[in-house]
């Protein structure tokens, strides 16, 4: 959707949106612009830290049940890589980075899957993180980590949605009212997956850093598990094909970062 800036500013209805206290929202919004500016570092030095300073539980004692988690670790991962992609297909303008690192937008997205979540991006970000937490199973990762990614994305939220309310006004308020944050609405999803463009070079060149880095986190997460459990020297070969596997990634990542023009 296309529309112009609007002089009406409407930022109030984003706030009482958040049910927070003006100056408390207003706070909040000044810390989402603070880590716009280096939320794609947060992830990152965060899984660092959390490899070297926790320990994962093996579920009811059962290496079988710990295979089962990390399988539906890496499916609601997949999961959270899939809403990313259908927010790819629905603009050709969505400026991931902003404008100089700070929050921009030269239109309103409410076609494809913006149509049914208004941070679809976000919300692949965030289920990305949780099947990392299913599979890292550590209870720092669950009533740490996880509250701290929720939050941190709470905050860049609302940030965003400021500046929304006061570029489009009306518009946009009338979006928020009809389109869920996150969560996505059942109804109209047929027709909004309908109104998505899969190129799939684009999706491509777009996707890959977001989806070599989670892979090679989560194969290096599976690595992490059996070192902690003293399981690599008896489990050589499977560690060593894990090995093979991020460094597949890694190379897959390169050549399409680098082998063509990126956007």
């Amino acid at each position: 959707m296309n529309t112009t800036a609007s002089p009406s500013s409407s930022s109030s209805v984003v706030g009482a949106d958040a049910g927070l206290t003006s100056p408390l929202h207003r706070g909040v919004i000044r810390i989402g612009n603070l880590l716009f500016l280096v939320r794609d570092y947060l992830f990152p030095v965060l899984f660092v830290v959390l490899l070297c300073t926790t320990w994962p539980r093996l579920p009811f004692a059962s290496v079988r049940g710990d295979w089962w988690m990390d399988l539906c670790g890496l499916l609601v991962a997949a999961l959270g890589q899939g809403s990313r992609i259908l927010a790819t297909s629905s603009g050709d303008n969505i400026r991931r980075g902003g404008r100089k690192k700070h929050v921009s937008a030269a239109t309103l997205i409410s076609n494809g899957f913006f149509a049914q979540s208004r941070n679809p991006l976000y919300l692949g970000n965030l289920l990305i993180f949780c099947g990392l937490t299913v599979i890292a199973n550590s209870y720092a990762w669950y009533f740490l980590a996880l509250p701290v990614m929720i939050g941190v994305y709470w905050a860049i939220v609302l940030a965003e949605e400021d500046f929304l309310a006061r570029r489009f006004g009306a518009p946009y308020a009338d979006y928020c009212r009809t389109v869920n944050r996150f969560l996505p609405k059942l109804t109209g999803l047929r027709a909004a997956l309908a109104d998505c463009h899969f190129d799939w070079p684009r999706i491509a060149r777009k996707e890959s850093r977001i989806a070599c880095s989670w892979l090679s986190m989560a194969i290096g997460l599976l690595i992490w598990e059996r070192w902690q459990r003293g399981e690599l020297a008896s489990r050589g070969i499977e560690s060593f094909d894990l090995v093979i596997v991020v460094t597949v990634v890694g190379v897959g990542y390169v050549r399409m970062r680098w082998g063509g023009k990126s956007e």
